[in-house]
């Protein structure tokens, strides 16, 4: 039977050992990212007053990150789908702990700031192998926990990430923050060299297609420089010449993977309306959430008074929510479907949305706290069965490019949130002079827009398209779920 199935061309399921490291690896590459990301924002100030750098500097090394990261990602993926996941999530390993090594010992801050990129270079090679790996190794109908657990890890490190870094910086200095990263970043980045990974391949992947990679990270890298300003700058006429750019390069982009004999975006993952409507609730829920986040925050500190300690605990709820209720919604998904878990996340989402919208200096701290467990549990969700969806849904020699495409969506949302929020934010006067009531507001249509978009995800998946047998046909002890 196996036999039969590998002259298809379908992959085999992998053996219990290996699935076990693929996981281990899926959910500390995806941890170390999101902890880099949050102790960065922590060790900013110490590290300004230290090398002597600018505001402006300060920001690139959290702005020439990001990218890097979202303009490469979709590539990655592809790079990963031809070569193998687990070779491209190595070099992405190895290559962000080497980086977070050099900004370390970085002598002044263009070193840093270079560094940074490089290291958002390495992020976008692991983050979509991290998905590509787990579409490898475990059959289509035991996906749901594992991107669960992966999930409830990101928020895990969300929730560490400050604390962590605030006990670093203060004992340590801003250099220990990096440094964090390096030894488990080449632990794992040897471990997948050293370990042979049965990848999963179906039909042939062609060529990289070069040119649509550059006109996608062109438009992407625009898109993302243009949201990460307008919080600072606002919409200037600088900011709209470079989104009139990033428009022309996305329907050059278009017009080209038309013609493209291998395009980079295959046509299988572009005619799947599952796909095009989970990634459509990930960039929703995800600007919600990053965008709710950011105007709670301003919240607390102008209107209320809090310091940002006290601001990042009042916070709290909503890191350690979402770390649960991920393995929750995967249970869900299995039992409801997609379609009702994921509608169910974003109803959560906005209600938490709508609770802090009320919030002002008489709210308690049991409904402050209460909205940003809504704003988490919803996410978590959320998160969870739209990723699940994206990648059960892609046929296997394309995991890597649909990988690529939630982690943009993911990157691309959040900055989307923060900046719709941003332009919003001084149209109501608030006590304390903190306008959130339209920017709240704007961002809970967001997230209802995500659950009408949820409307359209399957009730529940149909069978694999790859000839993967689900695991409960298997009779063999090494198919169970570790």
């Amino acid at each position: 039977m196996r036999a039969a199935m590998a002259e298809k061309g379908a992959p085999a399921v992998a053996p219990a050992p290996h699935r076990r490291l693929t996981l281990a690896g899926s959910v500390l590459g995806a941890a170390i990212v999101a902890l880099d990301g949050t102790v960065l924002t922590i060790a900013q100030p110490t590290l300004q007053r230290d090398l002597g750098a600018s505001f402006a500097e300060v920001q690139w090394t959290g702005t020439g990150y990001l990218i890097a990261v979202a303009s490469l990602l979709v590539f990655a993926g592809r790079l990963g789908d031809r070569y193998g996941h687990q070779r491209v999530f190595a070099c992405g390993m190895l290559g962000f702990g080497a980086a977070s090594a050099g900004i370390g010992f970085a002598p002044g801050v263009g070193w840093v700031i270079g560094l940074r990129v490089a290291q958002g270079v390495f992020g976008a090679l692991l983050q979509p192998a991290t998905l590509g790996m787990l579409r490898a190794a475990f059959p289509p109908d035991r996906l749901a926990m594992p991107i669960a657990l992966r999930t409830s890890a990101i928020g895990l490190a969300v929730v560490a990430g400050p604390l962590v870094g605030g006990v670093l910086v203060t004992q340590l200095g801003w250099r220990s923050v990096f440094f964090l990263n390096v030894l488990p970043a080449l632990v794992m980045g040897l471990a997948a060299l050293a370990v042979r990974a049965p990848e999963v391949r179906g039909a042939p992947v062609g060529g990289l297609d070069l040119a649509g990679a550059a006109l996608l990270a062109a438009a992407l890298a625009g898109l993302v420089h243009t949201l990460v300003g307008i919080p600072e700058h606002g919409w200037t006429a600088t900011g709209v010449l470079v989104l009139l750019s990033t428009a022309a390069a996305a329907a050059t982009f278009v017009w080209h993977e038309r013609r493209a004999p291998s395009p980079l975006l295959p046509p299988a993952v572009l005619r799947s309306s599952a796909v095009g409507a989970a990634l459509g609730v990930l960039v929703a829920a995800s600007a919600a959430m990053l965008g709710a986040m950011f105007v709670g925050s301003y919240v607390l500190q102008g209107a209320l008074g809090m310091d940002p300690l006290r601001t990042s605990l009042t916070a709290l709820p909503g890191g350690l929510a979402m770390a649960v209720v991920a393995p929750v919604a995967g249970v869900l998904l299995r039992r409801w479907g997609a379609r009702p878990t994921t509608v169910t996340g974003a109803v959560l989402l906005t209600a938490g949305i709508l609770a802090l919208s009320r919030i002002g200096p008489g709210s308690s701290a049991v409904a402050i706290g209460g909205g940003f467990l809504l704003l988490g549990a919803g996410f978590g969700a959320v998160m969870v069965t739209a990723t699940a969806v994206v990648v059960r849904h892609a046929p296997p020699e394309a995991a890597g490019v649909v990988g690529g495409l939630q982690q943009t969506a993911l990157n691309v949302g959040p900055t989307l949130g923060v900046a719709a929020a941003t332009t919003l934010l001084p149209l109501s006067d608030a006590p304390g002079g903190v306008a959130a009531g339209p920017s709240l507001l704007s961002l809970a249509a967001m997230s209802a827009l995500g659950a009408l978009l949820a409307a359209r995800m399957p009730r529940h998946d149909s069978p694999a398209r790859d000839g993967s047998p689900p695991v409960r046909n298997h009779e063999d002890k090494d198919v169970r779920e570790p």
